[in-house]
């Protein structure tokens, strides 16, 4: 093993979340590693919502993920927060990164992300 870790970034169903994917690449190939584009579906709950807007999106982000070469899974669980570190630490993630919205808890869930995964660095981007 080249001791390379791959770059994860995390994906809602909103197309904006495109920003993230370029961002992702584009942090892959300075490292030279692969990317990968992870959205996390409630568990019990439909694939994405009912709205058809969101299928819509999410088939478009997996179209830009394709664009950058990027393979997107998408992983149903009840703690997405749980589901996103054990995917990092199966697939020798490195890097993630995620989107953010402003606001007082703005950084709290990749803070808790950092704490799960010592040693893989966090990439937020604000929205």
């Amino acid at each position: 093993m080249n001791g390379k870790r791959d770059v994860m970034v995390c994906v809602t169903g909103q197309r904006t979340c495109e920003r993230l994917i370029r961002e992702g690449a584009q942090i892959a190939g300075i490292k030279g590693v692969g990317v990968h584009v992870v959205h996390v579906a409630h568990e019990g709950e439909r694939f994405m919502s009912s709205a058809e807007n969101e299928a819509e999106a999410l088939e478009y982000l997996l179209r830009r993920s394709n664009d950058v070469g990027a393979d997107m899974t998408v992983l149903h669980a009840r703690d997405p927060k749980a589901a996103l570190c054990d995917y990092a630490v199966r697939n020798g993630i490195g890097c993630v990164v995620l989107g953010v919205a402003p606001g007082p808890d703005a950084l709290a869930f990749a803070r808790a992300l950092e704490a799960k995964l010592p040693g893989v660095e966090i990439c937020p981007v604000m929205a």
